[in-house]
């Protein structure tokens, strides 16, 4: 019986058009990973991601798992893996799964971070891992709208234009529940921020333009009362603009630990 193999990812997705596989031949993380799995296994692999990220998002703590019929130790799924890999992807652990288990359908939800820094010059070092948006920056602002955007909603406001086809019938639509959402200062360094969302899924760009909007009212940009009228009207344009990607980092997929024990994603950043 073929074994199920979960991997517990970090990467930099500075250099990549994002996880998912691409036609066109643009490098992606899940070809890379692809690539050196069947290398390691002798055969072909096919990577099931929990989620999708966009070209230059980050993660420090994606599930992936596939099926392999190969007897090799786990370590080789990490070790191994490790050392074929370029240094802007990691394998920070491998697991045996359950026959049932899918990165994907298995998740009860995930937990992004947006970083982001408000001081008038960034360090060049920083440019691929925090946005840049100067000005004054009140996070007690945002606090009438975390506790709008709190709970289960229709965020098609808050969903990247056309991404969606809103006729399709069945599923969810755009309905999301948020559990939790915070805007923190980064280890007391002045001008750098933390926003982070948990929910049980996010629609393609959500958390970019949830970010872009509350940064936009933590600048005085736009006030915090309005956060119920945009979900209100289901209309992207209605939203503030949609954050860059290097600020966004996938901490964390949530799991039952009746169906799965999680490993621990690092809370580190891939890069300072």
């Amino acid at each position: 019986m073929p074994r199920t193999i979960r991997l517990l990812i970090a990467y930099d997705g500075s250099g990549y058009h994002g996880w998912q596989r691409q036609r066109q031949g643009e490098p992606t993380i899940q070809q890379e990973l692809e690539t050196r799995l069947a290398a390691l296994c002798q055969q072909p692999i096919t990577l099931h991601g929990a989620g999708r990220t966009d070209a230059g998002v980050h993660a420090l703590g994606m599930v992936a798992h596939f099926h392999t019929s190969g007897t090799m130790p786990l370590a080789a799924f990490s070790k191994g893996l490790n050392a074929l890999l370029s240094a802007d992807i990691r394998i920070l652990g491998a697991e045996e799964a359950p026959a049932n288990f899918h990165s994907r359908f298995s998740a009860l939800g995930k937990t992004y971070r947006y970083d982001f820094f408000t001081g008038p010059v960034q360090l060049p070092g920083s440019r691929f891992y925090q946005a840049h948006c100067p000005g004054p920056f009140v996070p007690e602002r945002l606090e009438p709208a975390l506790a709008v955007l709190v709970g289960t909603h229709d965020f098609s406001s808050f969903e990247r234009s056309g991404s969606r086809d809103k006729e399709a019938t069945g599923g969810r639509g755009a309905v999301r529940s948020l559990s939790r959402i915070s805007c923190v200062p980064v280890l007391a360094r002045p001008g750098h921020w933390s926003i982070r969302f948990t929910g049980d899924g996010f629609l393609r760009q959500m958390v970019r333009i949830l970010s872009g909007t509350l940064i936009e009212i933590g600048q005085g940009k736009r006030r915090a009362e309005e956060a119920a009228a945009i979900l209100a009207t289901r209309d992207r344009t209605a939203a503030g603009h949609t954050a860059p990607a290097c600020g966004l980092f996938l901490e964390k997929i949530h799991y039952s630990p009746q169906i799965f024990c999680p490993l621990a994603p690092c809370s580190q950043p891939v890069a300072p």
